[in-house]
């Protein structure tokens, strides 16, 4: 079968379902709309008005798709139902008749468990493929849900395409590691990719997966769309997101470090070998809810003296924070020495307070903060004008057993069809298909193997002193309010020399941010790749904004950006020699 893609988050390329449907032949069309942040958005929207909770620009996307779905026999499986996947449902069939398209649509439900706990604003299980399963067999050509896992889209299609038995587990992993590859859109086919200056990803098409009977299957994209699909950038999504080498899932748990990929054709990478075990017996659940107020200032600092500069504002502020409940104070040193432009000679002083009041972080005081334009240091401004004070959130996320989420298929004929929870494997504790910030299991190395000296070379080996990112690729993101690295190599002799250098504690010598912090590394050796977890970074997760990458999207980036010697005959050969004989 061929299952595509057209929405990697609510907000994804617009024309991606009219491209993915026009752009070459599809059983299935994917969309996955929903993420932590989605759902707090979703959430304040039902307090709104209880019509709502559902993604509205998939809505408009079938203005134009639903006709060209129904001409081309294309079933369209999206969860942009969100908290709302019933009146989302509705919506879809009042579009169709009032298009004249003859359309079946069904829905799944039961993800919802508000009322959940005081303060909650939402609270949803991330329910597993097998309602998508029995809305496709009941003929449904259009079926939207609530909270599933994201790869769920994909792997409950293909179980009905292929009338798969739940515990066909390999045949299940196979498609759920597809679908994982699948969920982020065009990250599989260039986007976010490290070695972007390699391809033209200016525009990447999105991708879509051929998946056989057996689960193996082979991502591509349609001919002539923009991007690439490398064994790298699959690399680097299945990574993406992740923790151990257990993928653990509402059907399913997939063993990542069975994976094994090739490149058998341009824009083409197999999957193949994924091995499948039962799935955990609880679900992961995702409780969003207001964590106060906030508000920011940022102040330009230009020139000389900057830390002096700054010191001076923090001190003028110190009596209008006493009350905030927290002030978080950043100097970012932008500037550069003698600098060509008023921009780059300018650092960044950035003021973030929250608090359980709006009042106490609100218009007064950034209008305090504003009033020492003409009393404070020279060159005084800032990048905004002062604001209100708006909502944070929080994300949290727990477990709950399977059997007590009423996972529901709502058929095309109005017939609610329940889905038995799947049995279980033994308790274990690794990542979570699409989320789970739960602790490392025993895909987690206890002690790391190598030397733990980032950059550390055989005696007497020559080495270089340059980006790690010369040699390495890197992904990361956020779970919740922890953060993942994953980062791999192209060769089995690079893969040597990370392995045995690139330890956790390497790893914080490097960033040292992550000092202090809970950080496990896991091993995927036919990936040539490390996935690091780092606990407790990213705070309430990236809706309370507690950092300044708050989604820990450019992470990975930033490790790749550090300096490490790294022996010589490993790095591109174009790299410049110093008279000392390492690169510059």
């Amino acid at each position: 079968m061929r299952i595509g893609n057209a929405s990697g988050f609510y907000g994804d390329r617009f024309s991606a379902f009219e491209e993915m449907l026009t752009g070459g032949p599809l059983d299935v069309l994917t969309g996955d709309y929903l993420a932590e942040l989605t759902m707090l958005i979703l959430g304040r929207d039902r307090l709104k008005s209880p019509d709502l909770g559902y993604a509205k620009t998939f809505l408009r996307q079938l203005e134009e798709g639903l006709g060209l779905a129904r001409e081309r026999g294309v079933r369209i499986v999206a969860n942009a139902g969100g908290l709302n996947p019933a009146g989302l449902a509705d919506a879809v069939r009042a579009l169709a008749a009032k298009a004249g398209i003859p359309v079946s649509v069904a829905h799944v439900e039961g993800d919802d468990l508000m009322p959940f706990a005081e303060g909650a604003l939402t609270a949803n299980a991330y329910l597993g493929g097998a309602g998508i399963t029995a809305c496709l067999r009941a003929g449904a050509d259009v079926v939207v849900t609530g909270r599933v896992t994201d790869a769920a889209l994909v792997s409950g299609a293909a179980a009905w395409w292929f009338d798969w038995a739940p515990d066909d587990h390999d045949r299940l992993a196979g498609a759920v590691v597809a679908g994982h590859v699948l969920e982020c859109g065009t990250q599989a086919t260039g986007g976010n990719y490290s070695f972007f200056t390699a391809h033209d990803v200016r525009r990447p098409g999105f991708p879509l997966a051929e998946i056989a009977e057996d689960g193996s299957s082979v991502i591509t994209k349609h001919p002539g769309t923009g991007g690439v699909v490398s064994v790298g950038t699959v690399t680097a999504q299945l990574l993406y997101e992740t923790q151990g080498p257990r993928y653990l899932g509402p059907d399913v748990t997939a063993r990542l470090d069975t994976a094994r990929l090739a490149q058998t054709d341009a824009d083409r990478v197999s999957i193949s070998g994924v091995v499948g075990e039962a799935p955990p017996a609880t679900l992961k659940v995702g409780v969003t809810r207001i964590g106060g107020w906030r508000n920011e200032v940022v102040f330009v600092l230009t020139g000389l003296d900057i830390e002096e500069k700054a010191a001076l504002v923090r001190t003028q502020l110190a009596g209008a924070l006493a009350q905030v409940a927290t002030a978080d104070w950043t100097l970012a040193r932008t500037d550069h020495e003698d600098a060509e432009t008023e921009e780059t000679a300018s650092a960044l002083l950035r003021l973030v307070v929250r608090d359980p009041s709006p009042d106490r972080v609100g218009r007064a005081l950034t209008s305090e903060a504003i009033e020492l334009a003409l009393a404070s240091y020279p060159g005084f401004h800032v990048t905004s004008p002062p604001g209100p004070a708006q909502p944070y959130g929080v994300f949290t996320s727990s477990t709950v057993p399977a059997t007590a989420v009423p996972h529901v298929a709502v058929l095309p004929n109005g017939t609610r069809q329940p889905v038995p929870a799947v049995s279980p494997a033994p308790p274990a504790s690794e990542a979570r298909g699409s989320g789970d910030a739960a602790p490392a299991g025993s895909g987690a190395e206890p002690t790391d193997p190598g030397r733990g000296g980032a950059g550390e070379s055989p005696a007497g080996q020559p080495t270089r002193r340059v980006p790690l990112g010369t040699l390495i690729g890197a992904r990361s993101g956020d779970k919740g309010g922890d953060a993942n690295i994953g980062v791999w190599v192209e060769r089995d002799d690079a893969w040597e020399w990370l392995h045995a250098t690139l330890t956790a504690e390497a790893l914080q010598t490097l960033l040292p941010e992550t000092a202090g912090l809970r950080v496990t590394r896991h091993t995927l050796p036919n990936l040539r790749a490390l996935n690091f977890t780092i606990a407790g970074i990213l705070g309430d997760g990236v809706a309370s904004a507690h950092r300044f990458d708050p989604q820990a999207k450019a992470l990975g980036e930033w490790l790749r950006a550090r300096h490490t010697d790294i022996p010589a005959h490993l790095l591109p050969t174009h790299l410049p020699l110093t008279p000392e004989g390492t690169a510059p």
